[in-house]
């Protein structure tokens, strides 16, 4: 059986899911092929609870982020931690008024500044922003290759976003949002993505109007699927592929090889 990774997630935040329905995702999670779990930050405290959850689950990782929305009221302070393995999710956000953007700059250096020093690649929330975002980056060139999530921006952001290292991270909205990005993509598109869900956000087809879980990861690995014109099975092993090569997200199959060849 194939199986996927969900590199952005919430499953930890107790602002959506009960601790019951947590364990319960996990399990339905399983069964559809989601091996493993990246539980994403958006605060301090917040991700100091996606640590916690982590560490009850062998399977789940964690990341440790400031959203740009806090770009008003902020406490950083991270060191390596096990399980840790980004920084995000970070970035700049304009999409509401109101925003302030020389907060949200001043935050989101700082931010990459750590995830040079801890040596982490990061997930990146940018909406309404990539201008910004790409000016503050060309004076970060030493961040590792990192994901931007959730991408919506226009065909030519796509295609400079690839052109400089970065991957995408497809999630649910990318299968009922009609988003011109994503028209025309050949094949080798799956050299750079990776799957998410962000739930319990974005909800793909079929499942609009309930709750997102990582479960529904195979959705949108079928959407994709027929969107490359390539196999479900290669979806899984490309995009898996790429979150272990980002995150260094560790291969449970080839642990479970290790341990038995130990015993035997």
């Amino acid at each position: 059986m194939s199986y996927f990774i969900d590199t952005h997630c919430h499953l930890h935040d107790r602002e959506f899911f009960t601790e019951n329905q947590a364990e319960a995702m996990l399990k339905t999670a399983k069964s559809r092929g989601v091996e493993q779990i990246v539980c994403i930050g958006t605060s301090h405290e917040d991700s100091l609870n996606a640590k916690d959850f982590a560490k009850l689950h062998k399977d789940i990782f964690w990341t440790y982020g400031i959203h740009p929305e806090s770009s008003n009221n902020y406490n950083i302070k991270c060191e390596k931690s096990n399980k840790l393995i980004a920084i995000g999710e970070i970035g700049l956000d304009y999409h509401y008024s109101g925003y302030n953007r020389s907060a949200q700059i001043k935050l989101f250096e700082q931010m990459l500044q750590l995830s040079i020093d801890l040596g982490l690649p990061c997930s990146f929330h940018v909406r309404d922003a990539l201008p910004d975002f790409f000016a503050v980056i060309k004076n970060f060139s030493n961040i590792k290759p990192s994901v931007l999530h959730s991408f919506s921006d226009s065909k030519e952001n796509l295609e400079y976003a690839l052109s400089h290292g970065f991957y995408i991270g497809i999630n649910g909205l990318a299968t009922f949002a009609n988003l011109s990005c994503y028209k025309d993509l050949t094949s080798d598109f799956i050299d750079r993505c990776v799957l998410e869900t962000d739930a319990p956000f974005l909800t793909p087809y079929p499942n609009r109007g309930k709750i997102n879980e990582p479960g529904n990861i195979a959705d949108i690995a079928r959407w994709l699927s027929h969107k490359l014109g390539v196999s479900e099975a290669k979806v899984a092993e490309k995009t898996t592929k790429n979150a272990r090569k980002i995150f260094h997200i560790p291969n449970p199959k080839s642990a479970e090889s290790s341990a038995r060849a130990e015993l035997s």
